[in-house]
């Protein structure tokens, strides 16, 4: 799996730093293009599992991305893109759950089982992503763009609470440990160390230049790979980062 990643990336960068050389010989055939954006989205399964039983706060935060493009434009229609980006991707959520797998810290003990209550979740990821992207154009202000992503993370954290709430140790029978709704009764969790520090993905989009060098720009970039290492089994289902972005870009030739 490194050994993937380790080549996505070398592929990657290499796309990017022969956009330019490759250019020499026709400038026109070299698009360049520098963008801001702010994402919505969060890391979530595919798909409502029955043990979460209601979602009950989605808190927007300073998801914020900025970056540069470089397009190789390979015929009248058609172009290889490839960017360097660099991307917040952050969520404050809370749910309530059932029978909910979880491994928590309540005082100085460890506890595992499966939790019945509300659940405060924290992920807080910064990260430079390379997409390598086929561009189509539609018209003279419209480029449609798709392809993989790589997301190597400077910084990632994954920690929360439960609360008003109940864990049963090791199985649904087990002793029943209460958790409080005070600040002082919860049980903690962190599971920072076991993300992943690489993730790969795809990502689709859309350019629209309104005004002349100006223009708008919405994507959605969706993970191909969980937040958490493969061998990580204390959440039961596998998160994936899923954002949208919308953004501004000028393009300067």
């Amino acid at each position: 799996m490194k050994l993937k990643y380790l080549l996505l990336s070398l592929i990657s960068l290499a796309l990017i730093t022969s956009l330019p050389s490759a250019a020499q010989t026709d400038t026109r055939k070299l698009q360049l293009k520098a963008r801001v954006g702010y994402s919505i989205g969060g890391t979530a399964p595919l798909g409502l599992p029955a043990t979460i039983r209601s979602i009950e706060s989605f808190r927007l935060t300073p998801n914020f991305m900025v970056g540069v493009d470089g397009m190789y434009r390979l015929s009248e229609k058609f172009g290889l893109q490839a960017a360097l980006h660099y991307e917040i991707k952050d969520m404050d959520g809370e749910v309530t759950t059932k029978g909910y797998h979880m491994k928590v810290r309540m005082d100085e003990d460890e506890l595992e089982g499966l939790y019945t209550g509300h659940v405060s979740q924290t992920v807080r990821q910064r990260m430079i992503t390379i997409p390598v992207q086929l561009t189509y154009e539609l018209g003279k202000s419209l480029q449609l763009k798709a392809g993989p992503y790589l997301s190597l993370l400077l910084s990632k954290e994954f920690y929360g609470y439960a609360s008003d709430g109940y864990l049963r140790k090791d199985d649904p029978t087990g002793v029943k440990v209460v958790m409080g709704s005070q600040e002082g009764e919860w049980a903690t969790y962190d599971f920072s160390d076991d993300m992943r520090s690489c993730q790969m993905g795809v990502t689709v989009g859309i350019d629209w230049a309104f005004y002349r060098r100006l223009g708008l720009s919405a994507d959605l970039l969706w993970g191909l790979t969980g937040i958490h290492r493969s061998d990580f089994k204390t959440v039961e289902q596998t998160l994936f980062p899923i954002y949208g972005t919308i953004g501004f870009f000028y393009r300067f030739y």
